[in-house]
C-alpha cells in the first residue's frame, strides 16, 4: 500500500461525508416535516434496487446472511438510531456521541482483525471529538439519557459495520456496485415497516419533496456509499472512521454558506482539530502482513512445490 495511493483514496473517500454532510440542508429545505426515518427509507431501498438492477446478482451462501448483518449494520441500524438521537438530543450533542466510533472502531479492530491500538491513534480520536465538540456543541445543550444510548447504538453499528465488511471482504466476482446494493436493498427493507408504523405518512408531496428524496437516493446513498464503501475496502478501518468526521464539517460550512447561520471562532478550531484528526489517522508505513495473510500464502507456495 503505497502513500500516496493511500492519501488519493483517502481524498475520494471523505467525498462520502462530505455527502452526507448536506443531508441537514436538504431535510430541512427540501423534504416534508416530521418524516425522518421515511425519508431515510425512500433514500436507501429505490437506489438499493437500481443497484441490483444494474448487477443482476444476488448473494450466494454465506453471504445471504453476512449481506444482511452488513445491510442492518451499515444503513438500517444506523439510520434508525442515528434519528432518535437527533430527535432526543441537540444536533452537536448527537454528532458528538456519534463521534465515538472512531474509538469503538479501534476497540474493534483488536478484536476482529487482531491489529495493535497505537499512540497515535488514541491522539486523533482525542482530537478528533475535541474537534466535534468545538465545531457543533452548543453551551445550552442539555442531555437525555435515551438520546445518548441511541447515538452510542448508532455509532457501535456504524463502527461494526466498517469492521466487519474489512474482516469479511467482498465476495469474488461481485461488484462494489452490486455488493452496495446488497446492502442498501435490506437497510430500507428493514426501515420501510418501522417508518409506516412510527410515523404519519405526509398528506401531500411537492415537486421540491421529490427533489430531495431523488437527491438523498441519487447522491446521498447510491453515490456516496459506493465511494464510501469502496474506501472501506481499500483503507485501514481506523483511517475510514476518521472520514466521518468529514460530515459534521461540511454540515456546517454548508450552512454557514447557504443558510447564513453563524461560525464561530470555536468552530474554526473545530474545524482545523477535525482535519488534524484526519491526518493523524493516516497510515504512516505499508502495513506488514497479517498471520493469516502469511499462513495463506504459505499455503499457496506448498501447493505449488507439490504440483
Amino acid at each position: 500500500m503505497k502513500i500516496n495511493r493511500v492519501i488519493g483514496d483517502s481524498l475520494f473517500t471523505s467525498l462520502a461525508p462530505a455527502i452526507w454532510g448536506s443531508t441537514y440542508l436538504v431535510t430541512t429545505e427540501l423534504l416534508p416535516p416530521d418524516s425522518p426515518l421515511l425519508a431515510s427509507a425512500i433514500r436507501a431501498l429505490p437506489a438499493g434496487l437500481i443497484l441490483l438492477a444494474i448487477g443482476r446478482r444476488l448473494p450466494s451462501g454465506v453471504w445471504w446472511l453476512r449481506a444482511l448483518i452488513l445491510g442492518i449494520l451499515n444503513i438500517g441500524a444506523f439510520f434508525y438510531f442515528l434519528f432518535v438521537a437527533a430527535y432526543l438530543l441537540p444536533g452537536g450533542v448527537a454528532a458528538l456521541v456519534m463521534s465515538c466510533q472512531s474509538i469503538i472502531v479501534l476497540l474493534l479492530g483488536v478484536v476482529l482483525l487482531g491489529e495493535k491500538i497505537r499512540t497515535l491513534q488514541i491522539l486523533a480520536c482525542l482530537v478528533g471529538g475535541l474537534g466535534v465538540a468545538l465545531l457543533v456543541l452548543q453551551p445550552a445543550a442539555h442531555l437525555d439519557t435515551m438520546g445518548i444510548l441511541a447515538g452510542l447504538a448508532g455509532a457501535l453499528s456504524m463502527a461494526a459495520g466498517i469492521v466487519l465488511m474489512k474482516r469479511w471482504g467482498r465476495p469474488e466476482g461481485v461488484s462494489i456496485l452490486n455488493f452496495t446494493g446488497w446492502q442498501l436493498t435490506v437497510g430500507g427493507i428493514v426501515l420501510v415497516p418501522i417508518a409506516l408504523v412510527t410515523e404519519d405518512l405526509p398528506s401531500t408531496i411537492t415537486g421540491l419533496n421529490w427533489l430531495g428524496f431523488a437527491y438523498l437516493s441519487i447522491i446521498g446513498a447510491l453515490l456516496a456509499y459506493v465511494i464510501w464503501f469502496r474506501g472501506v475496502e481499500r483503507l485501514p478501518a481506523i483511517t475510514v472512521s476518521f472520514l466521518a468526521f468529514v460530515s459534521p464539517l461540511a454540515a456546517t460550512i454548508l450552512g454557514f454558506i447557504v443558510l447564513g447561520e453563524s461560525f464561530r471562532t470555536t468552530q474554526i478550531f473545530g474545524a482545523v482539530a477535525i482535519i488534524a484528526a484526519i491526518v493523524l489517522a493516516q497510515p504512516r508505513r505499508e502495513p506488514s502482513p497479517s498471520i493469516k495473510t502469511e499462513q495463506f500464502q504459505y499455503h499457496i507456495n506448498e501447493g505449488k512445490k507439490d504440483e
